[in-house]
């Protein structure tokens, strides 16, 4: 997925785009992609000879597995993740003994707390249905056509009907067994980038 990419591009691949590309992970699997960033992080790094500021910097909060509260406040930011489960689905952390769930806990609500905290004094641009329409269709040409086709499938917008996204799977994509995954990760996508309220259906 990252062939023919600048390594600054490569960079910014996301664990959920990893995931994605792999045809959608289980949650309890999502750390699977996450240790695959970081790989990709570390080889980049690796080739241009210096080693990256990282999480190893904080606090251990699980023993366990050695997972810092640096880790976890980047991982649950980035993946919109709430709950101790989750960051146990995506570091490991929590899933040993089980001591560190409290502190999990706090970590979450600290987290969510300053992003209202930024929600609140950053005043909400109205979202008009020209410019949702037209942001949706540019997020699905540049981050999840790319993926799709670099498997042999495609997707296209049909229409946007309030919060409705109505689009059609093409290619391998067309009767695939993952088709819902699929559909779940481009409806994750476009609620992160665009609007929560989103529903992407297919055709």
């Amino acid at each position: 997925m990252i062939k023919g990419r600048t390594l600054d591009e490569a960079l910014k691949v996301t664990n959920k785009e990893i995931a994605g590309y792999l045809g959608g992970l289980p949650r309890e699997k999502m750390h699977c992609s996450v240790m695959g960033r970081e790989a990709l992080e570390a080889a980049i790094d690796n080739y241009r000879g210096f080693k990256r500021a990282d999480e190893k910097g904080g606090e251990i909060v699980c023993k366990c597995f050695g997972v810092t509260d640096r880790k976890i406040k980047r991982v649950a930011a980035e993946n919109n993740l709430r709950t101790v489960e989750d960051i146990t689905n995506f570091t490991k952390a929590g899933g040993g003994c089980g001591d560190c769930a409290s502190k999990i806990e706090d970590i979450l609500k600290e987290v969510w707390a300053d992003k209202v905290i930024k929600e609140v004094s950053k005043p909400k641009e109205r979202l008009t249905n020209i410019r949702k329409i037209g942001m949706i269709q540019d997020i699905i040409n540049k981050e999840i056509r790319p993926l799709l086709q670099a498997d042999g499938g495609d997707v296209e917008l049909i229409d946007v009907d309030g919060i409705r996204v109505i689009i059609s799977l093409r290619g391998m994509c067309t009767g695939c067994l993952m088709a819902d995954v699929t559909l779940k990760n481009i409806e994750n996508k476009l609620r992160e980038l665009v609007s929560e309220e989103l529903v992407v259906e297919a055709e």
